[in-house]
């Protein structure tokens, strides 16, 4: 194989990007070979985008079963990246799809599964992990610079969207559509950094999550989660989609210093020595380790999706290391789910998780729903859409 042919199942706001990117020329040893969405126009658009010699298919089955692509990436709606990765993966194809890695761990974990049977690369499009910045504070935490790790607090807000945003498609911010809001839309990327960057997965959580709080939605707008770490450590990770102007503060504390990443500088504090140390030796009443402060230097742009297209088409051609592997799109779901589930239980929640139950209450909600949906276009949710 000297080139991987792509498939892009969805076209929408996405796909359409991953698909101009790979027709472009723009990712290195790879090309488009085909495109799949039920929308009619949406398949005009890539005719006269293309040209008649990328194909065109009106259902994912169609585009899997052509043996026109290598690899596919979805792009659809939430709840259908795991079904058709499956499908693609019992196919002989390598996929990536687009975060999050589904709405529930239990389908996340069947994709898996299948992406281990077929022996197939399996990546996922989280496209902040070849970002600079958090590839430098990543480092830092590895390296332990910061020692034991104590506190891991972020502050995500300037993902602010109006309510014209949530009005342009039916499926959107509706938990039979999207099966959540800023957690599963939004910040995904950042759920996943946040155990990236730092190694450490919570043990317990407790979520406060808002409905409808600020927009005419049904599913969370105003996210507040309190978790603790199996080492003592705790975090706090608050987001929403109507602070403006929002906040990006990344804190991350150890017994030597701290690290806060805003606004894409990287400040880092050290003590001359651990706090435990000199909890244990100091005997002057009032004081704290002496401590300096500089500022960690990192180069480059962030490569974002073609960088994850270009890592996954080496890791397909030549068994490159893949920067952002499929297997690990659910943690941070785990996370998401978590917090979900201890808001609507009003209780603390255990990691593992309770998947059945996560599950049982997420469909509940989908029954029980009244939410009137009123949208400015007519993208309509159904098996098969791809609008994203």
């Amino acid at each position: 194989m000297d080139k991987v042919r792509f498939g892009i199942i969805g076209i929408g706001t996405m796909g359409s990007q991953h698909a101009t990117n790979l027709f472009k020329g723009n990712v290195p040893d790879a090309c488009l070979g085909a495109v799949a969405d039920i929308d009619v126009n949406r398949l005009a658009w890539a005719k006269e985008s293309f040209g008649e010699g990328v194909s065109r298919f009106a259902t994912a089955d169609e585009l899997i079963a052509s043996g026109t692509v290598d690899a596919v990436i979805i792009a659809t709606p939430h709840y259908f990246h795991p079904p058709i990765a499956i499908k693609a993966f019992e196919a002989g194809l390598n996929v990536s799809p687009e975060k999050p890695a589904g709405v529930y761990t239990t389908a996340g974990r069947e994709m898996n599964e299948a992406a281990k049977k077929s022996g197939k690369v399996f990546g996922i499009m989280y496209s902040t992990r070849p970002n600079p910045y958090y590839e430098a504070m990543r480092k830092v935490v590895q390296d332990g610079t910061l020692g034991e790790i104590r506190r891991i607090n972020w502050i995500i807000t300037n993902w602010y969207r109006p309510q014209s945003y949530y009005d342009s498609g039916s499926w959107r911010a509706t938990w039979q559509g999207e099966g959540g809001g800023v957690l599963l839309n939004q910040c995904p990327h950042n759920l996943d950094l946040w155990q990236w960057v730092t190694g450490m997965m919570p043990k317990r959580v407790r979520g406060f999550c808002y409905y409808g709080k600020m927009h005419n939605i049904e599913v969370e707008d105003d996210v507040t989660a309190y978790v603790e770490y199996e080492n003592g450590a705790t975090g706090v990770f608050v987001t929403s989609t109507s602070d403006t102007p929002g906040t990006n503060r990344f804190e991350i504390t150890g017994d030597m210093g701290k690290m806060v990443g805003e606004d894409g500088k990287i400040t880092l504090t050290l003590n001359e020595m651990s706090e435990r140390e000199f909890n244990a030796t100091w005997t002057g009443g009032f004081g704290s380790p002496k401590h300096t402060t500089r500022e960690v230097t990192y180069e480059g742009k962030p490569g974002e999706h073609v960088a994850i297209m270009t890592n996954f088409t080496r890791a397909i051609l030549y068994g490159d290391e893949l920067i952002a592997p499929g297997y690990e799109g659910i943690k941070g779901l785990t996370i998401s789910n978590a917090i979900h589930l201890s808001s609507w239980l009003d209780d603390w929640v255990e990691l593992p998780l309770d998947e059945d139950l996560f599950y049982n209450m997420l469909q509940e909600r989908i029954k029980n729903s009244k939410f009137q949906k009123k949208t400015n276009a007519q993208i309509l949710w159904a098996p098969g859409s791809y609008g994203n």
